[in-house]
């Protein structure tokens, strides 16, 4: 394994670097505020190509591998975490599931749209009565002629209001029953296609989330992604692949929280001389790089083995549970060694810590990684 940093992820982090100066971090805070969904600024983000990271060019993406994409999502989260993850969710699910389950037509309709950023895409698996038990579901699509009619409702679900499609998992067979779920793909403006409540968060209060609602909801044969019936498995392969960006956002994180203590630690002057020079100080720095640093190295093992084909739901759920709690311990001890300017909004550690915790829940809690993991390794 490679562990040197390719010359397109250099120019990658340098150029969200620029574009996040000038596009990102003036309106933080604002966005956070308000919980501003910046609609226009992922039409600019299209236009640089970080939409459509994994789509092939031939579809209008920019045909990076899994290694690149993750410098996308710690780059664009280390200044926001809130965009990060909507970028997340764009590329990993929505995006994600077309591309790997969609028929060449589906794909040449729908990807290059997704993949500059004229769309942005939702994705819906979660329900209010089934969080880690989506094979329990209540959501139904039952066949009428050459349609599907949808009825129920999604929640939790990232762009459900100004998402342009969604990638909907309905039950077409027996409850539980782990092939008795298929895939739809749904346009906004589709008759009986809804967005409901808006969520008012702890954290990544800028990424949308929101209610889907299916009311007699019609939806062509022809927007079934693959077989009927796989829904469900195909859902659990892209989390897979959603799971290493969960974790790259959580190393984005980690590192800006870490980066904003570093800094205070030595201009922040106590009994005469910067607090890192101090070992209580000192020594949660070390904490805080060796754990980035060993997600880090989790994270981009899973994209190999992602890239190489070769399966990789353990090491997934371990980089993203690793990176997910790290992100976290990280974030808590910034505030920490800010003292209580770090409590404040003054300092940007303070939102680092609220958006953290997301990453040990989303796409999978950190204990559904621990049930993951422990399957598979007692197999």
């Amino acid at each position: 394994m490679n562990f040197e940093t390719n010359e397109t992820q250099k120019m990658i982090a340098s150029s969200i670097q620029d574009f996040a100066k000038i596009h990102i971090a003036p309106n933080v805070s604002k966005w956070d505020e308000s919980q501003e969904f910046p609609v226009d600024l992922f039409r600019k983000l299209g236009e640089m190509g970080f939409m459509g990271v994994l789509v092939p060019e031939n579809y209008g993406g920019s045909g990076l591998t899994y290694h690149e994409y993750i410098t996308v999502i710690e780059e664009i989260s280390k200044v926001d975490p809130s965009i990060g993850l909507s970028v997340a969710a764009h590329n990993s699910l929505c995006t994600g599931h077309i591309l790997q389950f969609a028929n060449e037509s589906q794909k040449a309709k729908w990807l290059p749209k997704l993949a500059s950023g004229e769309w942005i895409g939702a994705w819906g698996l979660t329900e209010h009565n089934t969080g880690s038990d989506a094979g329990g579901m209540n959501t139904t699509a039952v066949l009428d002629g050459d349609e599907y009619v949808l009825n129920g409702a999604k929640n939790f679900i990232t762009h459900a209001i100004s998402g342009d499609i969604a990638v909907v998992i309905a039950r077409t067979g027996e409850k539980g029953d782990s092939h008795g779920m298929t895939a739809f793909v749904i346009e906004k403006g589709t008759p009986g296609f809804s967005s409901g409540k808006k969520e008012d968060k702890l954290g990544m209060r800028a990424s949308e989330t929101a209610e889907l609602i299916f009311d007699q909801c019609r939806v062509p044969k022809e927007n079934v992604l693959g077989k009927v019936g796989d829904g469900f498995i195909q859902s659990m392969k892209v989390l897979d692949g959603g799971r290493i960006s969960i974790a790259a956002l959580s190393i984005g994180i980690a590192k800006g929280a870490y980066e904003a203590a570093l800094k205070y630690s030595k201009e922040r002057i106590q009994f005469g001389k910067p607090i890192s020079s101090f070992q209580g100080v000192s020594f949660k720095l070390a904490d805080m790089a060796t754990e980035i640093e060993a997600s880090e190295l989790l994270t981009h093992k899973a994209a190999a083995k992602k890239e190489l084909g070769e399966k990789m739901t353990t090491i997934g759920a371990m980089a993203k549970m690793f990176a997910s709690e790290t992100c976290v311990k990280v974030a808590n001890e910034a505030v920490q060694i800010h003292g209580g300017y770090g409590y404040t909004k003054d300092y940007p550690v303070e939102k680092f810590y609220r958006d953290s915790k997301l990453c040990t829940i989303g796409e999978g809690t950190t204990e559904i990684q621990k049930v993951v993991i422990s399957r598979n390794i007692l197999k």
